[in-house]
Formats: structure tokens, sequence, C-alpha cells
């Protein structure tokens, strides 16, 4: 007995059905296509400006200063660290942090001093490609100064002009300086936005009168070949003494809600194919009841009740495959289209930047990401829940019996 041709037959028994049925699980599978692109498309963009931008994947501190910041609490055998680490194939930019108050005009507002390492941070992240106003440093003069947005519009200053700085230096002297705005920074985290007030790596430390050491090295892999957990126990043992983070361990916040993203993803395919699975139900029902008299005679001349399940399951087989195809035809090619020019909220914002989830900022351009998964994955489940409704009229054709299916009306 050919099962693919009699489940072909029967398939096209009833066109109109097998049309709609197929076409309702072709397009939900579409649209589960674009929405998981568009959910992975959301957590890659925000992910990438929690650590591309900024923070960096891992990180490495003296013992103790994620808990105190101190001026003090130093690493101070940073370029052998880092000499160790690219020889291991990680990319790292020492940063040096302090605290002040910034001055201009009749304003003020506390600030986070940062050391820039003009050649090595744009190694490891793209903060100098996040410019809003002006331009990053120009690397001759040592009194630019980039800061954050917010902090702009608290001091009311724009490019050019004038910011004193004033803090404690290392040695307990007063740290005092003129600076010159070279650039504002777009939207790219609460710490930056807010406080941010960037300058080289030499004006830093003679301001702060720190010589030697470094507060903080960020580390990058090469690629995301390696997996995060075995970048950070091969960083801690080059590092050792040190204390060594992952940025998850460093924003556990932002993991979490990445993590819950990308969990609802699942939870929205498995409700919509709820929905899928009715409607395959409802179908092959609607098939086994108007052949029960042809199942009773298949039965009377001796085919098996795995027979005629087999040939419901192909039936349903059939169906799903011919959706997929469509699903493929109709998803991949929208999320392509918008993995590349992206959906543009900026008109419903006013911003170029949206800021707010955990405290990171992310693109107004909403951009797709088409990976394996986002293809795979809806297909997979929706022939999971296809192939498990279509059980009961499988089981209901395979136990009919031959004389009550040759009276049936």
């Amino acid at each position: 007995m050919n099962i693919m041709a009699m489940a072909l037959r029967n398939v096209l028994r009833n066109r109109h059905r097998t049309f709609t049925t197929v076409l309702a699980m072709a397009f939900a599978a579409g649209l589960m296509i674009f929405y998981a692109s568009l959910t992975e498309g959301l957590v890659d963009s925000m992910e990438r400006n929690a650590v591309g931008v900024s923070v960096g994947e891992i990180q490495i501190h003296a013992e103790g200063y994620r808990d105190d910041p101190d001026l003090y609490k130093r690493i101070e055998n940073y370029s052998e660290l880092i000499k160790k680490l690219e020889n291991k194939g990680f990319k790292a930019v020492p940063r040096l942090y302090g605290f002040g108050l910034a001055a201009a005009k009749n304003t003020s507002s506390g600030v986070m001093i940062e050391g820039v390492d003009l050649k090595r941070e744009p190694l490891v992240t793209t903060l100098n490609l996040h410019i809003l106003k002006g331009a990053w440093f120009s690397g001759d003069n040592p009194k630019e100064v980039v800061i954050g947005r917010k902090l702009a519009r608290s001091l009311g200053v724009g490019i050019g002009d004038e910011v004193v700085v004033l803090g404690q230096a290392a040695d307990g002297s007063m740290a005092n300086d003129l600076f010159y705005v070279r650039g504002i920074l777009k939207s790219v985290g609460e710490k930056i936005d807010l406080g941010g007030f960037l300058i080289y790596a030499p004006a830093f430390r003679e301001l702060m009168v720190l010589p030697h050491g470094t507060h903080e090295i960020a580390v990058a892999r090469q690629g995301t070949g390696t997996d995060l957990k075995d970048a950070v126990m091969t960083v801690s043992k080059i590092a050792s003494g040190y204390e060594t983070r992952s940025w998850r361990d460093l924003m556990p916040v932002l993991a979490r809600m990445l993590d819950i993203s990308k969990a609802s993803l699942l939870v929205m395919l498995f409700i919509t194919y709820i929905a899928i699975g009715m409607v395959a139900l409802n179908s092959m029902l609607m098939s086994v009841f108007e052949r029960i008299r042809e199942f009773g005679i298949m039965k009377a001349i001796g085919a098996e009740p795995f027979v005629i399940v087999k040939i419901i399951f192909t039936e349903a087989v059939v169906q799903v495959f011919a959706a997929s195809i469509l699903a493929v035809a109709f998803g991949v090619p929208v999320s392509l289209y918008y993995e590349t020019h992206g959906i543009d909220l900026s008109q419903l914002t006013g911003s170029s930047t949206l800021a707010g989830i955990g405290g990171v900022a992310f693109d107004s351009i909403w951009y797709c990401h088409v990976t394996p998964f986002t293809v795979t994955a809806p297909l997979l489940i929706m022939t999971t829940f296809v192939l498990a409704a279509v059980i009961y009229p499988g089981v209901k054709a395979a136990l009919i019996r031959p004389v009550e299916a040759l009276h049936h009306i």
C-alpha cells in the first residue's frame, strides 16, 4: 500500500479546506519567523549597546574596587596583564576613574572622570562611534573632553565651551583644570549620560597625580566563538589575585531581561501554535468523519489500525511541509529586508536613540536579526503542535469498527 499516494489523494480531495488550513499555518509560521527575528534583533541591540559600546564583555578590577571605587585601589601590573591577555587572543584596554565636580557658567554637576586610552579603547568598545554632537578626541589637544548628553544639558554647554573640573588628587592636593568640550555622546547608558566626563589618560594622570596603575581593564573576545564563561575562566587565571567578572555579573538586571526576552519568544510561539493546532485538529477531524465508511472498508479488507494512523499522520506532514515552504518564502525575505533597513521608531520617540531599558540605550532603528534559530524554531514548534493535534483524529480513525463504519451516514 502506497501510504504517500493515498495521503496526497486525500489532501487534494477537499482542496478548499486544505488550502485554508495550509495558508493559516503558513501565515502564522511566517509571522512567527518575523517576530522571532525582531526579538533576536532587539536582544542583540541591547546586548551590543550595553557591552560593546562602553562596558566590555569582561572587566578586571583590584580586590574590592567594585564595592568601593577608591582612587587608590589599582591594578599595578596592568601592562603585563594586557600583554598576557593579547597573547591569548583577547583585546584589552586600561581605564582610569575618578570623581569630581564639573562647572560651567553658573551651573555645576558631579561627574565621573574617566581616563581614556585612545589607542586601545576602539579595540574593545565602539564608544567613539556614538557621538551626538562634535567629534571624538582628535589626539592633539590634551585639554579636550567628551561628555554625556544629559551632563551637557545640565551644565548648559555646547561644542567648544569651557568646563572647569575640581576634585581631590591621589596625593591629597586639589585637582583642578580647564577643559574644552570636544564632543557630546549619544545616550549610551544612564551613568555616562548623567555624569560621563571623558579625558585623555595622560591628562587624567596629570590631573589626579596618578603616575602608575589603572582602575579597570576591559576585555573583549576575538569574535564570539568562545563561550563567555570559558573566556571568564581564562581571563581570571591570567589575572589571578584580581576580581574578574563578565558583563552578566556586572549588569545582572539587564542579563535577566535579555533571558526573559528570549523565553517570552518561546511562550509567544506556544500560544500562537496552540491556536494553529486547533485549526489542524478541526480540519483533520472533519476529514476523518467524511471518510469513516472508507476507513471501515479498509479495515474490513485487512488494513491494520497502524496503517490508518500512518495515513492520517502523513496527510498532516504533507500539509505542514507545504505550510513550512510558504512560511519560509514569506517570513525570511521580510525579515532579511528589515535586517538591512530596520524599522524607524525615531518619529514615535522624537529621539535618535532610546534609553531607559535597564539603564541601557538602544538604537531607534529596530533591526531584525535572522539566525537559524529564528527560522527553524517556529517551524519545529508548528510541526510538533500539528502532529500532536492529529493524534486524536488518527486514533479515532484507527479504532473504527468496520460494521459501525459501513452503517455510518
